[in-house]
């Protein structure tokens, strides 16, 4: 009975890095505490995936009508106003989400404002392809015309993912996104 140690630490979690090493790097310390704050399971997730697509694709339709000299059509300015707030908000979104925001600030109803943010960017997106498509025609003949059609397609390409995003953030809404404890109650 000499053997067993007279008090006995039922901790699970592990202590503070900076507690349990005197000096030491503090910059190893700082990495190990905002590595563990990532949902690194967010960007494996198919929402994740598809947020970083819309990113990256979010980035050639502006990108590309930005090139041309399109000031002189206003309904190109409709096009970059849709295109650049939308990537610049998506970005902002994705790192939300990969932060874990949603579950330290609860009283925003997560599930929703995604869902309605990306309802409302197809819906916009929609609307920038339509005048990018129809509009293409003022730069026929031109050396900028294939930039003009290749934002086109990239933007009905964006209307497509969003509106994927849009569905599965309402199968999230809804609570059908592939929760087991919602799909094993009987009802």
């Amino acid at each position: 009975m000499a053997d067993f140690p007279s008090k006995v630490t039922t901790e699970t979690s592990t202590p503070n890095y900076q507690n349990t090493h005197q000096g030491g790097n503090r910059l190893s310390g700082m990495t190990a505490r905002v590595t563990t704050k990532m949902d690194v399971s967010f960007v494996r997730s198919i929402q994740g995936i598809l947020m970083i697509t819309e990113i990256v694709v979010g980035l050639f339709p502006w990108a590309l009508i930005a090139s041309t000299p399109y000031m002189p059509h206003a309904a190109y300015g409709w096009v970059m106003f849709v295109e650049v707030t939308l990537w610049l908000l998506t970005i902002i979104l994705f790192f939300v989400l990969l932060f874990s925001v949603p579950r330290r600030l609860t009283v925003v109803p997560w599930a929703l404002t995604v869902m309605m943010y990306t309802g409302v960017a197809t819906l916009l997106y929609l609307t920038a392809f339509i005048t990018n498509a129809a509009t293409a025609y003022v730069f026929k003949g031109s050396y900028f015309f294939g930039h003009i059609g290749a934002a086109a397609f990239f933007g009905a390409a964006l209307t497509l993912l969003y509106g994927a995003s849009a569905y599965l953030s309402y199968l999230d809404w809804r609570g059908d996104g592939g929760n087991a404890a919602t799909s094993t109650v009987p009802t």
